[in-house]
């Protein structure tokens, strides 16, 4: 169940979230979770990737909680995009044209080719982001950010920044591959025509998405040269996209943005579907109950099939004590979006906070279910021992504690608690078998760890005193 928008990891999970602790360092940057967002990024995204001749499900996005204007790769095919580039796109063809170049990069091997992938310094960083990430991943947004925050900023990774040669060929990439799907290659140079003033800006005051992609006037007249011979050159986004992409700015900024700066973007006279979304969230967000649930009911009898409005009702309902009514809009989401984990986590917490058999019961159907699609979610796992605890199986209980504590990388804490587990349970449980298997893992890992202490241990020298 959706809880409070911005706290610990350790201690939640939203449908909306942004996966890191307020008291963080400022530079240490987050990542942002929500189900509605991601499929609307997905669907952008996954035929581009296709005509790039790369495999949808090997290619992970993710969204980073960052106001400034930024899109990166690293590898093992990873694409990252700035929450402000999102904000900052005025089309879905100017999203999808940079979420191309990325994946032009990616297509054209221009990160193992690149010069930085032979210095230390930017392996070093690739694999301290690598953890960082696994551990945010996994659901530990704080441990994964003390891990970044030594690594690299990312809204600041140079070690990215590309070759003019690679970044013109990236536009040419992100050209065919919009024309490959029927779609225009334009937004990619409206995208540069609105930052042109970027070329002139010295490499400080620039974005950092100019600061990894130099931006030139002979890259631009290569690419619009490209995209004019397209067939496609001047077909328009369709409605169904413009919209989505409205809706998703609209809630990207209900939830990052101040309520007083929402109010004021999105005033009452504006009766459109994102600016009573962004309203819903900024009332919410200001404690007003009683406006942000008439702004999202609005929404609800307009659309009564959108499983977002009850997602988002749901989490408002909750987050302001009143999670027996929160169950029935967390259902009606979960019934619309049936194969979503993050909505069976929100229904599943809140079914937990009953404290009813029955429903703690159900609560771990649900949990057993979202994990079989993301099994390194800690926070499931940490709900989930929680919900065995209430039905008092405690061997279970401590079973789900030692996968949460395998997902972040926590090998000494995972193997305590899968030998506890051990004990209790029976030996043709496949829960005793993978404790086992809990158990040798974290061996071997401790052991390796123990072997590198042991090599970094500096020589002693005895003195002779003759």
């Amino acid at each position: 169940m959706p809880l409070p928008f911005i706290k610990s990891v350790t201690a939640m999970c939203a449908a909306f979230v942004i996966l890191l602790a307020q008291s963080l360092p400022a530079y240490a940057q987050s990542l942002l979770r929500d189900t509605e967002i991601e499929e609307t990024l997905k669907e952008y995204t996954h035929p581009i990737l296709r005509a790039a001749g790369l495999t949808p499900s090997n290619v992970d996005l993710y969204l980073v909680n960052d106001p400034s204007l930024n899109a990166f790769v690293t590898r093992g095919q990873n694409i990252f995009l700035h929450s402000g580039l999102i904000l900052e796109s005025e089309t879905p063809n100017q999203l999808k044209g940079v979420i191309a170049h990325e994946a032009g990069h990616i297509a054209g091997g221009h990160i193992v080719r690149s010069d930085y992938g032979n210095r230390s310094a930017y392996g070093a960083m690739l694999i301290a982001a690598g953890i960082g990430l696994a551990a945010i991943l996994a659901g530990e947004g704080q441990a994964g950010a003390l891990v970044l925050g030594g690594s690299q900023q990312f809204g600041a990774i140079e070690a990215l920044a590309y070759s003019r040669v690679n970044e013109s060929a990236a536009d040419q990439y992100a050209a065919q591959y919009m024309e490959r799907t029927g779609q225009s290659g334009q937004g990619l140079i409206d995208f540069f025509d609105k930052f042109r003033a970027q070329e002139v800006l010295s490499q400080a005051r620039r974005y950092p998405y100019f600061r990894g992609h130099p931006l030139s006037a002979d890259r631009i007249d290569a690419l619009r040269e490209r995209v004019e011979e397209s067939e496609y050159a001047v077909k328009p986004d369709t409605e169904e996209h413009q919209f989505r992409l409205d809706m998703t700015k609209a809630k990207l900024r209900g939830f990052l943005e101040g309520p007083q700066l929402v109010f004021s973007r999105f005033p009452p006279t504006d009766t459109s579907k994102p600016a009573r979304y962004a309203r819903a969230v900024a009332h919410f967000k200001a404690a007003d109950l009683r406006n942000a649930l008439r702004e999202i009911d609005s929404l609800i009898a307009e659309e009564p099939d959108n499983p977002y409005y009850y997602e988002l009702k749901a989490q408002i309902l909750y987050e302001s004590g009143q999670g027996n009514k929160s169950i029935e809009p967390a259902k009606r989401a979960l019934e619309l979006k049936p194969d979503a984990p993050l909505l069976k986590l929100a229904l599943a917490q809140a079914y937990l906070e009953s404290g009813e058999t029955e429903k703690v019961n159900m609560s771990v159907d649900l949990l057993k279910s979202a994990l079989q699609s993301e099994r390194q979610n800690s926070y499931m796992w940490y709900t989930l021992s929680r919900a065995y605890g209430e039905l008092n199986q405690e061997a279970l209980a401590k079973y789900a504690t030692a996968e949460q504590a395998y997902a972040i990388g926590d090998v000494q804490r995972a193997r305590s608690f899968a030998q506890r587990a051990q004990k209790d349970l029976p030996r043709n449980e496949p829960q005793w078998r993978r404790a086992s298997d809990i158990i040798v893992i974290s061996d071997a890992e401790l052991a390796k760890k123990r072997s590198k202490r042991s090599r970094r241990k500096p020589l002693s020298f005895q003195v002779s005193r003759n």
